[in-house]
């Protein structure tokens, strides 16, 4: 057997799982693999999802017909190791051994050798156009933005995005590069659990536009601020070592599991309640609540490559139908004069700018703050006061997940004095 067979033969069956089933990359569970096999096989699939279209251009050149889905994923497996400079020859004999196993393929392991072996020797991907968002999103955002800014943001979504913590001040950290928000940036992380300051709870894993909801938040120690559909919880640590009294809700009892443990590894507290937010209500209400709504989570494809392929715009509608829901049941919980974060990791104007306007057009007593955020380009606010991130920013340090992000305040109770 060719050295790397196993992870490579499981690559495949997540690239068939993915590419002909519609199933997401979360729902590999890796079988009997070894943890490290399983997360090579995660990051083969990943990074071959990342260059499918430039991968097969280059393949078409040397196949007169398209041959059955899983020989064209061990093919552009292949191919996209090759470009990444692994040896040709572990490479071609891993691909050959894969399909020749397989009882419906096995009589096109000569097909595959003769293919990869007639590849232009070095290979390269850089000069070809990168990885296209699907026609239905690659479309409003073309329209919005222009060519230009979308094909930068597909230029990221290309590359293997870095790793990114929210840093607790006093606790040991590893090194990395500061990013001007406030977050660490690690260009290799390796294992993550083998880090200075992670068994001490000193950080967690959080993209750097993730985490400035909570900072825009802005608790105050001793707040009774809410978590709405907080797991897996980066956001609920946040706030919870910011000192506030948090309340985590999530619908997926599995989910808010992770944040549990996560939780436990910080020492940080949180109330935590496994409910649907939509018949859920509090015992009092609020000074603060975030909530990081169910979306489309077009923002977070550098991340995961997977989404173009198994999602499409059919669940927009329902999920800004959703959205508004939330948004309308959650201020009905903050105090007078209390203020609500509403934020989605989404690329579409539906799920953000549109949304915020109406719910302003539903709630005419909310004034949308525009707090001061250290490392924020002024650029990135909108003028209603909202701020809109895109993959592209930040693009010489490696992008950051698209988010939309506006904090809404209540009137304070008449007579009422003090600050929010």
């Amino acid at each position: 057997m060719a050295e790397g067979v196993d992870a490579r033969a499981a690559a495949v069956a997540i690239l068939d799982g993915v590419l002909g089933e519609g199933r997401m990359l979360s729902d590999f569970s890796g079988g009997d693999l070894a943890p490290a096999d399983r997360a090579r096989a995660l990051r083969l699939a990943e990074t071959v999802l990342r260059h499918l279209e430039p991968a097969d251009r280059l393949l078409e050149r040397q196949l007169r017909k398209a041959p059955p889905l899983t020989v064209r994923n061990v093919l552009r497996l292949a191919l996209v190791e090759l470009a990444q400079g692994a040896p040709a020859h572990g490479v071609v004999n891993a691909a050959v051994d894969i399909v020749r196993k397989g009882r419906r393929s096995q009589h096109l392991a000569g097909l595959v050798n003769a293919v990869l072996r007639a590849l232009p020797h070095p290979l390269s991907l850089d000069a070809l156009p990168p990885q296209r968002l699907p026609r239905w999103l690659r479309q409003p955002l073309v329209h919005r933005w222009g060519r230009e800014v979308v094909s930068a943001i597909e230029a990221v979504q290309a590359a293997e995005p870095p790793v990114d913590l929210t840093l607790r001040p006093g606790f040991p950290a590893p090194e990395g590069e500061p990013l001007p928000t406030g977050s660490l940036r690690l260009r290799a992380a390796g294992q993550i659990s083998a880090l200075p300051g992670y068994a001490e709870g000193g950080w967690w894993v959080q993209d750097a536009a993730a985490a400035l909801p909570a900072r825009i938040l802005a608790v105050r120690p001793g707040e009774r601020v809410l978590d709405l559909c907080a797991a897996p919880g980066g956001k609920t640590l946040q706030l919870a070592a910011a000192g506030a009294e948090v309340t985590a809700l999530d619908i997926s009892g599995p989910r808010m599991a992770r944040l549990e443990a996560n939780l436990a590894r910080t020492g940080l507290a949180a109330q935590l309640v496994v409910a649907d937010a939509l018949a859920w209500e509090p015992e009092v209400p609020f000074d603060a609540i975030l909530l990081d709504a169910p979306c489309s989570a077009t923002g977070t494809i550098r991340r995961h490559p997977d989404l173009p392929f198994v999602k499409d715009d059919s669940d927009v509608a329902g999920l800004v139908a959703l959205q508004s829901a939330l948004l309308d049941r959650a201020l009905g919980w903050l105090k007078p004069g209390g203020r609500l974060v509403f934020a989605t990791c989404s690329l579409l104007a539906e799920e953000g700018e549109a949304q915020l306007a109406a719910a302003l057009e539903r709630h005419p007593e909310l004034t949308v703050d525009r707090p001061a955020l250290e490392g924020v380009d002024p650029a990135w606010w909108t003028e209603a006061g909202a701020l809109r991130l895109r993959p592209d920013y930040w693009t010489d340090r490696g992008g950051m997940d698209g988010f939309f992000m506006a904090r809404l305040t209540l009137p304070r109770a008449q007579g009422a004095t003090g600050s929010a």
